[in-house]
């Protein structure tokens, strides 16, 4: 399958991008409370708005933290779970509310899921997620993603548009658009007759393929931006701190898009989806399409797929992969992202937990960081100053209050 490659020198030192680092008030979280959410009947915590360090046992509800702030983002959030499976207990519904401080104030956004239903209040009334995550936009690394380069190419899809919905947050629309439209198609393709039908069928086929089209270049030209920007965003990431990343996107819309106009895309990939019926019926799948495409990427210094590096490496790929991400959001849109780093320490060396520090310092935002062990933070004070909060969760019980900013820390708004 064809592709598009994106690839820059990388910097020796990190310089946070000027109009980024030099805000006054880098969007953050500035009070949050959670109602019944996952094990946290409730937890109130005010923080502060550079990192925020959760340590405690496994079980105790760390990861739940970030979870409920990944509910501020479009999606199912950082474990993709179902939002029922989110609850307290199985009667009740939850919330999760939040104080976004930015440079032109702040704002309360809420997230509720009763009865069936996700409902988003901003500022008192209702409000839509786009409009939550515009105003602070975020990332986030779990362990889960750990098997990023060796599991299947949908989760590097995943990855990749996360990334790039930070960026243009109407891709998630395409992206709903373009799915609703492909499983319609299949299910079409697979009634008795439907590859080759007439008719309506013919018609309702070729609306669907228009739609397909349509979105699917709109999604393929958002995800070579993405490509585009994290190659940028790379090369601000000193090599000496996390390993340098080549990167490609592999699909044919990507590959296509570097050589023609979009709209020639369109006719060519509307063109191929009305030739292949007959094999994507029988295949009871739609063979082409950026919902087949995968980022590729590759161990610079080793000339290695990082699908083939060792554990450490992978690992250190995937923090850099991460830091270029919000290097790239600042960039593009002035605003540093907020982080959320799910046991980032783990097979991560001494010497590249304090360049992460350094570099999450420098860039400006806020961090949620995780882990077990206090200890793997060490060095975390020196960086951080009065910019870093350590709450000992298992210390001070999960659904207790929680205020950051006398816990270490002091709220440089």
């Amino acid at each position: 399958m064809a592709g598009a490659s994106a690839n820059l020198d990388q910097r020796r030192d990190y310089a946070a991008p000027t109009h980024a680092s030099s805000q006054i008030t880098a969007p953050h979280i500035g009070a949050l409370r959670l109602t019944h959410f996952r094990s946290h009947e409730q937890l109130d915590i005010a923080c502060a708005s550079g990192a925020m360090v959760l340590t405690g046992a496994n079980g105790i509800g760390k990861t739940n933290v970030l979870e409920a702030l990944s509910m501020l983002a479009p999606g199912r959030g950082l474990r993709s779970a179902a939002f029922d499976d989110m609850r307290f207990e199985r009667r009740l519904g939850w919330t999760v509310s939040a104080d976004i401080v930015t440079a032109q104030g702040t704002a309360r956004a809420g997230i509720g899921w009763r009865d069936g239903a996700r409902r988003v209040r901003l500022d008192g009334a209702n409000g839509k997620l786009d409009d939550v995550a515009h105003l602070l936009p975020q990332l986030w690394l779990t362990p889960a993603m750990d098997r990023l380069f060796v599991d299947g190419a949908s989760g590097r899809r995943k990855f990749l548009d996360r990334f790039a919905q930070s960026l243009d947050t109407t891709l998630s629309k395409a992206l709903s658009a373009y799915e609703k439209a492909m499983r319609e198609r299949n299910r079409l393709l697979q009634e008795p007759g439907g590859a080759h039908g007439s008719g309506e069928t013919a018609l309702w086929l070729d609306g669907l393929e228009e739609a397909m089209a349509l979105h699917g270049v709109a999604i393929a030209a958002a995800r070579l931006t993405a490509l585009d920007a994290l190659a940028v965003g790379l090369a601000a990431i000193p090599e000496a701190a996390f390993p340098r990343a080549e990167i490609a996107l592999i699909g044919t819309l990507e590959a296509a898009l570097r050589m023609q106009s979009a709209l020639e895309v369109e006719d060519g990939f509307r063109a191929r989806l009305k030739a292949t019926r007959p094999l994507d019926g029988a295949a009871g799948r739609c063979l082409e399409g950026p919902h087949r495409s995968d980022l590729q990427t590759i161990y610079a210094a080793k000339n290695m797929p990082a699908a083939d590096c060792s554990t450490g490496e992978q690992k250190a790929l995937l923090v850099g992969l991460i830091l270029a991400q919000a290097h790239s959001v600042a960039a593009q849109r002035g605003d540093v992202p907020i982080l959320l780093l799910d046991e980032v320490a783990a097979h991560l060396d001494r010497t590249r937990r304090g360049a992460l520090a350094e570099i999450l310092c420098e860039l400006g935002g806020q961090s949620w960081i995780t882990g077990t062990d206090r200890h793997s933070f060490d060095g975390f004070e020196t960086v951080f100053g009065t910019d870093l909060a350590a709450i000992n969760m298992q210390e001070n019980g999960a659904g207790n209050n929680f205020d950051a900013r006398e816990n270490g820390s002091e709220d440089n708004e």
